[in-house]
């Protein structure tokens, strides 16, 4: 059992355990930061892996030259886009499945329906932005799949959404991840990051909201 707890920790926190893991495994680092990326982002149970603090941390270890930079951008917005439509997918055949019992309680074939029409609406903001929400960014492809999102239309902001994600991250901690006062915080650094990049989906989400109440009063005057 302690050996269970102690793998779950190090699991949970690779971002703390990065510098262990490049003496260990040295080039091999950016195969498990690869894989890493691509659970966090690809499988709906698994959103409890490190996202951006991962690439965070990789940033910061890149400025003292123990990675790449320019290797962990390619390689990371890679793991990104291929987990994002690997989920895609996965809810594109799942779904049908799923929701083909009409009276299943929590499956009602009209959420697929309204799914549908939610992300051929506002599908490619969404994409985009839950990329910087953690939790969010590992269902909202999967949702789109569900939702008979279009492909193509996934793909596109997917791939814009998957790149942003992971510059900002990477080259942040590039550029400020070894300053003193970041290292020092580097847990709290993180936490006001993740606040910040909720921001624009809490802004959309009121501008939406809004949105329907206006539509609604016309509608009822």
């Amino acid at each position: 059992m302690e050996f269970l707890s102690k793998l779950i920790d190090f699991v949970l926190h690779l971002d703390k355990h990065l510098s262990s893991i490049i003496q260990s495994f040295g080039l091999w680092t950016y195969l498990i930061l690869f894989l890493v990326i691509f659970l966090e982002t690809g499988f709906v149970v698994t959103p409890f892996l490190p996202g951006d603090s991962l690439l965070f941390a990789a940033g910061t270890f890149a400025a003292v030259k123990v990675l790449n930079v320019v290797w962990l951008f390619v390689i990371l917005s890679a793991a990104a886009i291929i987990g994002d439509t690997a989920n895609y997918w996965i809810g594109h055949f799942v779904g049908p499945r799923v929701f083909r019992q009409g009276k299943s309680r929590f499956f009602k074939k009209e959420y697929l329906e309204r799914t549908h029409r939610f992300y051929e609406k506002y599908g490619p903001e969404t994409i985009i932005i839950a990329r910087f929400v953690p939790i969010v960014r590992t269902f909202a492809p999967f949702i789109a799949g569900v939702g008979r999102m279009s492909y193509w239309r996934f793909i596109s902001y997917n791939v814009i959404g998957g790149i942003g994600w992971v510059a900002i991250f990477v080259f942040g901690g590039y550029f400020f991840g070894n300053i003193p006062f970041v290292k020092k915080n580097f847990s709290l650094i993180i936490i006001i990051i993740i606040i910040v990049s909720m921001v624009p989906a809490a802004v959309e989400f009121f501008r939406h909201r809004a949105g329907a109440r206006r539509e609604s009063s016309e509608i009822s005057s």
